[in-house]
């Protein structure tokens, strides 16, 4: 288990900070040519201006957080959302890169899981207040 916890954490870490880095410094190339829905919520996620280097900031931060095992409990809860859109993204608007998807999906859930018992206090009902 703690093999794989390492595994996935360093696979993780590598993806969200190579591609956040990417957003940023364009080392990657690319030949975007979407069109319909993809062109659009790809289009309007860079237009409001501010999205684009939010998110892959906190790639970064999260995947450098990974790498050196620093809070990494916090940021597998942190990147999931962005894990889990970047599966749908590749599953049903470009069918064709569902590999990615499954690359920061599963490896995020067995995260999830193994870091389950710090996710404790998160799972609260009905939380107490002290003060």
């Amino acid at each position: 288990m703690k093999i794989a916890t390492v595994i996935s954490r360093i696979l993780l870490g590598f993806i969200y900070l190579v591609f956040g880095l990417d957003y940023f410094f364009q080392f990657i190339p690319y030949q975007p040519n979407h069109t319909g829905k993809v062109a659009a919520f790809k289009s309007a996620l860079l237009g409001v201006g501010y999205f684009y280097p939010m998110l892959k900031s906190i790639q970064i931060v999260g995947g450098i957080s990974l790498l050196i095992n620093r809070y990494a409990a916090f940021f597998a809860v942190v990147l999931f959302p962005v894990s889990l859109n970047v599966f749908l993204y590749h599953t049903i608007l470009v069918p064709s890169g569902w590999l990615m998807g499954v690359l920061l999906i599963v490896p995020n859930l067995f995260l999830g899981y193994a870091y389950r018992r710090y996710y404790r206090g998160m799972f609260v009902r009905i939380p107490e207040l002290h003060g």
